[in-house]
């Protein structure tokens, strides 16, 4: 059974995936989960890269929101799924395809050292707004600050043209809009044909809600 790599969005940390990841490996499926973070789009996808390189076959490989620009630039993979997830085109960036929506960008703050960081509350009900109160406190809590950039970064590769892809409409997320997400899932004839599965989901996206 091939591996699933789960790849966080921005703000985030490995541990907002582990309700999931403690499913799938309950199911006996070997999950990695690589921590971003490394300062650009190019070092994170070099992480990323590095997991799927150790792997002993070609994984399954999810992307949430920001994780779709990284999960797009990588080598060797068996299937991509983008969930709710950024789908860059050749010389595209996730900042360039819309970026964050406005409720999202209203929850920033900009810090003294160029980062930037989540309101905890703006960010509770624009990530968490349908989970029950104490997964909203522990998935809050785990929020850390973003270096400034990454957002902007254009991968160097695109695989969704070459391997098998999904992509995961989520009709409540208020980080990047339903119209944002079908745009980027069917954007152009050459991108309905490689990223031909379309689902749909009416609820957030937020990792801790699974």
């Amino acid at each position: 059974m091939a591996a699933v790599v789960l790849v966080h969005g921005l703000y985030h940390r490995p541990e907002h995936f582990a309700r999931v990841a403690e499913r799938l490996r309950t199911a006996g499926t070997e999950v990695v989960v690589p921590e971003l973070h490394r300062g650009s789009l190019p070092a994170d996808t070099a992480v990323v890269q590095a997991v799927i390189d150790s792997l002993p076959e070609p994984p399954i490989v999810l992307g949430h929101s920001y994780g779709g620009s990284v999960i797009t630039g990588l080598r060797g993979v068996g299937h991509l799924v983008y969930l709710a997830a950024f789908v860059p085109d050749v010389g595209e960036s996730a900042a360039g395809l819309g970026g964050a929506s406005p409720q999202l960008q209203d929850a920033i703050n900009a810090e003294t050292d160029g980062s930037t960081s989540l309101h905890p509350n703006m960010a509770a009900h624009t990530l968490y707004g349908d989970c029950p109160e104490p997964l909203v406190a522990w998935a809050v809590g785990l929020l850390r600050a973003q270096a400034p950039g990454c957002g902007r970064g254009i991968p160097e590769r695109h695989s969704w043209k070459h391997a098998l892809s999904t992509y995961v409409v989520c009709a409540q997320d208020r980080a990047i809009t339903p119209v944002l997400q079908r745009k980027m899932a069917g954007g152009s004839a050459e991108r309905v044909d490689a990223v031909p599965a379309v689902r749909g989901m009416t609820a957030g996206t937020a990792p801790a809600t699974a």
